[in-house]
């Protein structure tokens, strides 16, 4: 445990990161799953209208730091490639 009050603050602060990191991470996890359901369905509209939902929640993941500008890239990349293979 750390001793000295910087320390403790770094410490919290990097807590609080986490925290939030991990939200919008389980966020980005769950808006990519109802794209790939809806592909499985075979629903193009819904497909469609989830892609546009988790391409917004990438992009602001990278706004916020979560994600690199790459990772960011090529998840909406493979994304929009496999809702576009279903027509």
């Amino acid at each position: 445990m750390a001793n000295i009050k910087s320390a403790k603050k770094r410490i919290l602060v990097n807590q609080k990161k986490a925290a939030r990191n991990q939200h919008v991470k389980s966020g980005v996890k769950t808006a990519i799953k109802k794209v790939r359901v809806a592909i499985e369905a075979g629903d193009k509209e819904a497909a469609a209208k989830e892609l546009i939902a988790a391409t917004s929640a990438i992009d602001k993941a990278h706004t916020k730091g979560v994600l690199k500008k790459n990772t960011a890239s090529r998840k909406v990349s493979r994304l929009a490639q496999a809702v576009n293979a279903m027509n």
